[in-house]
């Protein structure tokens, strides 16, 4: 590891905390400890924090404060949302959702099933795009609620929020988006558009870990997952986390006036990245539509080497990024998104993914730039799946060496 700073470009796995949301913060730690709850002053000033909190995110996603409800992550939000969609429409018993979501929706809804409901996967193309006629299909009085993602956390991936929205109105379902990763990148104004349901996180635009909110559409029929006291309206229990959703309000505020510079400084931070491992990297590909994407991201499949390999190089560099495949007992599975865009396994294994922030700058860049050659051609010459090897050269792309399935 090098004694330089890191260079982080991890940010769609989580963000550093914002300089100016710890110092708004750090009060409610200490002196400014009261219940919000609290009859007294003292816990009452609290909670008109929270109110002003609730006021900078509505004015982020454009919303009204009053549809929004603090949570502790985007995985409880989208469970919350979900789930209060099933509940509130018991005499539906249908789900569809995308096959590039994130866990939290992807293995809510197939828990789902084993409780008698029916999930219908709408698959994406080689660019990870949503076919609309195959949602719009799949559509039935049955139907419950349809959850298709903002954006994609792995792709970068946006998806068409308002035309998905509209097929759903105009069969009277409900509608849910996961935008953990689309909030605070890109312009939202939810009170024009046909979404019932969004979910967030701070910890992706410069906020703390463990706060999240979700925006209920005023005339949406709601349910509580988490059931005790009054709080939010009797809408989530429990005591609230004042310093994070201080924190979340404060971010939201700056990621607000921030979004110009992340379509703009960011954007061409991620394209000068990725030009230029295309133009010094052989056999290299970005996934992901180069249309529609977020502007802080860049997957790049590497083909013939690990993603873990790369990563654990880079590192020594002193550069964070993260890979799209994991590994498992006794075998390597790609990432999901990735096999659902019917990428190669000798492509989707080796998979990398840069996520920017308005924290990175040209001398973050430059650093990955220099040695990202000198890293793949290393990897590639020790590498088994190298066109070379005699294992390439019998086996089929999607065998895994040890005889096994990577699908």
């Amino acid at each position: 590891m090098t004694n330089t700073p890191p260079v982080y470009m991890d940010n769609n796995a989580t963000t550093a905390v914002d300089a100016e949301v710890l110092q708004e913060m750090l009060p409610f730690f200490s002196e400014r400890y009261g219940n919000p709850s609290s009859i007294h002053n003292f816990g009452g000033g609290v909670g008109k924090k929270i109110d002003e909190a609730r006021c900078r995110l509505a004015g982020l996603i454009g919303a009204r404060p009053d549809e929004i409800i603090f949570t502790a992550s985007g995985s409880e939000s989208d469970n919350t949302a979900i789930r209060s969609a099933i509940a509130t429409n018991a005499d539906r018993r249908h789900l569809v959702i995308s096959k590039v979501e994130h866990p939290a929706v992807l293995n809510l809804a197939r828990h789902l099933v084993t409780g008698g409901f029916r999930v219908t996967e709408i698959g994406v193309d080689a660019m990870g795009r949503i076919d609309l006629d195959e949602l719009s299909s799949s559509l039935t009085d049955d139907t419950a609620v349809v959850s298709i993602m903002w954006a994609n956390n792995e792709t970068g991936n946006i998806y068409p929020i308002e035309r998905i929205g509209a097929l759903c109105r105009e069969r009277g379902i409900l509608f849910h988006t996961d935008a953990v990763q689309a909030v605070g990148r890109i312009p939202m104004r939810l009170s024009e558009l046909p979404v019932d349901l969004l979910s967030l996180s701070g910890h992706k635009l410069h906020a703390p870990k463990g706060i999240g909110a979700l925006y209920v559409r005023r005339a949406v029929r709601f349910e509580a997952l988490v059931i005790g006291g009054h709080q939010e309206g009797g809408r989530r229990a429990g005591t609230e986390n004042v310093p994070g959703i201080v924190g979340l309000g404060k971010a939201a505020e700056l990621a607000a006036e921030r979004i110009p510079i992340e379509n703009s400084m960011v954007r061409a931070l991620r394209d000068r990245l990725e030009s230029s491992i295309l133009a010094s990297c052989p056999d290299v590909s970005v996934n992901g539509d180069p249309e529609n994407r977020l502007p802080n991201t860049c997957n790049i499949s590497f083909g013939y080497i690990e993603g873990e390999a790369i990563l654990l190089s880079l590192d020594i560099h002193g550069i964070c990024a993260s890979s799209g495949s994991a590994c498992t007992s006794g075998s390597l599975e790609p990432s999901h998104v990735l096999r659902a865009m019917g990428v190669p396994f000798t492509s989707a294994h080796g998979s990398v993914r840069f996520s920017l922030s308005v924290q990175n700058s040209d001398a973050d860049v430059d650093r990955v730039i220099q040695v990202m050659p000198g890293i793949v051609a290393k990897l590639r010459a020790m590498s088994p799946f190298s066109p070379e090897a005699p294992y390439f050269q019998n086996a089929s792309q999607d065998t895994c060496p040890s005889g096994g399935s990577c699908s």
